[in-house]
């Protein structure tokens, strides 16, 4: 009974969600074998109680075939994340595993927002989550995280570098912690891209599973820069139901075309109000979101309310991600979460001409 044939019976089986087995994958996260008692430690997808169940009950029969004097003591699974495979994402952020624009095509759609608890529900689901504030000119990220504090400075060989600050397990840097909070930053379009440069490369992320970008409204400077400046994994494109917000969310899905950065998925915020009673009121029209997603064939992330404890929590430096406030809204932004790790997955293997991992255990 060794370690190396426990890897070899692993690489023939495959991850119910990905279709692909977990030594490819670099899902085997830890093998504990003492005498005939073995722990797995494994990734999957999508953390449910079906998943998980069709997945150890295949592994399970296929030791009880191949070791049939072995004991699986005990199967743990966390949450497993593939990596976007690119030699110059690897090369300016070799940490990062995967890099996510949260944009929108106007302002006012509640971007930021969406962004700060897709990266806390992330967090929520076991990933290491970093978030950048792209949006130079006007940083909301402080805010919505409840940090007035500057970020730390430390030395990397004989380079100085900033240490991003950290809340509800999401690492964040913004321009809005170098500056004071009344302070309005006037800077012409190349001193704000300087400035995410920096962001990307002179701060000390460490390991990432995900680095969202918050990125500011429209299709400028900014989001060049990013693009040229590193691979993004994809692009997340946020709207409203209404008309008006959707043209303009469609002109940001053509930019990152154009830029070779897939969309993987539409968010519509503000969807509809939720009255006492249960019924729904759609304020600013219905099914937008869903046309969009259909339209480009991308996935339909979720459907956000119009709720005044999102607002809340935003004001606050309380997201509603990080759960306590309403659990109906905590599960809405956890499941976007989980599309979100599931999709990127798929995507990451369908992209990937080798996907072949170093295993470490």
């Amino acid at each position: 009974m060794s370690q190396e044939k426990i890897i070899e019976i692993l690489s023939n089986i495959n991850e119910p969600v990905l279709n692909t087995d977990y030594v490819t994958l670099d899902f085997v996260k830890g093998i504990s074998l003492n005498g005939k008692n073995l722990t797995l430690t494994l990734g999957i997808s999508e953390i449910n109680d079906e998943i998980i169940s069709q997945a150890s009950d295949e592994i399970k029969k296929e030791f009880s075939k191949l070791m049939p004097d072995l004991n699986i003591k005990e199967l743990k699974f966390v949450i497993g994340v593939t990596e976007h495979k690119d030699e110059k994402k690897n090369s300016v952020m070799p940490g990062i595993k995967n890099t996510i624009a949260v944009a929108s095509g106007k302002g006012g759609v509640g971007k930021s927002t969406i962004a700060v608890n897709l990266a806390v529900a992330l967090a929520k689901e076991g990933a290491k989550v970093g978030l950048i504030d792209a949006d130079i000119y006007g940083p909301s990220i402080p805010l919505m995280f409840g940090i007035n504090k500057k970020p730390g400075v430390t030395k990397v060989g004989e380079k100085s570098m900033l240490v991003p600050l950290e809340r509800y397990g999401v690492k964040v840097m913004s321009i809005g912690f170098l500056i004071e909070e009344k302070s309005a930053v006037v800077w012409r379009g190349p001193m704000a891209s300087s400035a995410l440069k920096q962001f990307i490369g002179d701060v000390v992320w460490d390991d990432l599973d995900y680095l969202l970008f918050d990125m500011p409204p429209g299709t400028g400077d900014i989001q060049l820069t990013l693009s040229q400046t590193i691979p993004l994994t994809c692009a997340i494109i946020v709207t409203t139901p209404q008309d008006i917000s959707l043209a303009d969310a469609r002109k940001g899905y053509v930019m990152f075309e154009r830029v070779n950065v897939p969309t993987m998925g539409i968010i519509e915020n503000m969807s509809y109000y939720k009255n006492p009673d249960g019924s729904r009121e759609y304020i600013f029209g219905k099914g937008g979101g869903k046309k969009m997603s259909e339209e480009f064939n991308v996935k339909l992330l979720g459907e956000i309310p119009l709720n005044m404890k999102i607002r809340e929590g935003g004001d606050s430096g309380s997201p509603v991600a990080d759960g306590g406030q309403d659990t109906e809204l905590t599960e809405i932004f956890r499941k976007m979460a989980k599309d979100t790790i599931r999709e990127i997955n798929l995507m990451n293997i369908k992209s990937s001409a080798d996907p072949g991992l170093v295993i470490e255990i």
